[in-house]
């Protein structure tokens, strides 16, 4: 399934039907009076979080909507029908943002969540609601009111209760795999992840979700490497898990340089809990790995898990911190996914 965070479409409202122009013309009545209906009510923009779904890539495809008008409106009073309302359904997530992407008018993080964006337009006034006293046939009538429209941004954000971080090949996709069903892509070469994974782990009569993300470099946060734009999947994250690959040069200076990219970018990251593990540990003697270990403390001022992945060593607890970091409560309504959703999906991106 092709993967897509971020999609531009253009939405409209339904405008207002006309209303009506008649007269009654009844035998055995010797003045009709005036007896247009008012013209129907035009469709809603509406958007609604839906389930089972983790991509943009239908509004790749379709990316004009428009909601019908309303009936004009007729005699004998009747007024006219209104337009169907328009429903856009997107993944649980999803927020629709201004055509300069500089403001957020809808958030959506639950099932089931429905906002109405754009209001149809009301119908137009028959002939029959302009008689007065004075004006006993009265021909004048409302065109009905006009649509709504606009250019807006959808950018999908997925819902994690956990997300890994780390530089490139640090170890997280085989960690992913050791504690979810997720296959994401191993290799012994620097970003081999290059596109979001989710998983659901089940530890300890608890499931949440894990969210892992291409790794960072220096100079992320301006575009090196894949740059930081995944970097928004996790900002609904209660825990970062931050790995280091024990194999690093400088363990601290692997630290530092992701903790710097989390910071350019903002949105509180920094300020999230984070537990620190450091990975690859199935190659290094004790001594080695306590050396390293408390270095890494030194710096980041946290306990660190001595951890391997491949080996299953400390993953037990790496995910005993990682729940009682998320706490008591049920992952985010909307945020799982099942199993087969669970593991890598190719990426599209495109400035729509």
């Amino acid at each position: 399934m092709h993967f897509l965070d971020q999609a531009k479409i253009f939405v409209r409202s339904g405008s207002g039907g006309p209303g009506a122009v008649s007269f009654r013309r009844e035998k055995y009545i010797e003045y009709g009076g005036p007896n247009g209906g008012n013209g129907g009510k035009g469709g809603d923009i509406i958007f609604e979080a839906v389930a089972g779904l983790n991509t943009l890539i239908d509004f790749r495809y379709t990316q004009h909507f428009r909601a019908p008008r309303g009936h004009g409106g007729s005699g004998q009073n009747r007024t006219g029908g209104g337009g169907d309302d328009l429903v856009i359904r997107v993944p649980v997530g999803t927020q629709v943002l201004s055509e300069d992407r500089e403001e957020v008018l809808l958030d959506f993080t639950k099932v089931g969540q429905r906002e109405v964006f754009l209001r149809g337009g009301d119908g137009g006034r028959g002939n029959a609601s302009y008689k007065t006293s004075t004006n006993r046939t009265p021909r004048q009538h409302g065109d009905g009111w006009p649509s709504a429209e606009a250019w807006v941004w959808l950018r999908l954000k997925l819902l994690a209760d956990a997300g890994l971080v780390g530089l490139p090949n640090a170890g997280k996709s085989t960690f992913i795999n050791a504690v979810t069903n997720a296959q994401a892509k191993v290799g012994e070469y620097a970003f081999t992840t290059t596109r979001p994974q989710l998983g659901v782990v089940r530890h300890k009569n608890r499931e949440f979700v894990v969210a892992d993300i291409p790794g960072l470099i220096e100079g992320a946060a301006e575009g090196a490497g894949i740059g930081d734009r995944f970097l928004g999947h996790i900002e609904r994250c209660r825990v970062l898990l931050h790995l280091v690959d024990a194999q690093d040069d400088d363990v601290a200076e692997s630290y530092r340089v992701v903790r710097e990219e989390l910071e350019n970018y903002g949105a509180g990251l920094t300020d999230k809990p984070f537990v620190v593990a450091l990975n690859k540990i199935d190659t290094l003697d004790d001594e080695l790995i306590e050396a390293l270990s408390a270095e890494l403390a030194e710096i980041s001022g946290a306990d660190v898990i001595p951890l391997s992945g491949a080996a299953g060593t400390g993953v037990d607890w790496v995910l005993d911190k990682l729940i009682e970091a998320i706490g008591p409560e049920a992952s985010p309504e909307g945020s799982r996914v099942g199993d087969d959703d669970q593991g890598e999906v190719a990426v599209e991106w495109s400035p729509v």
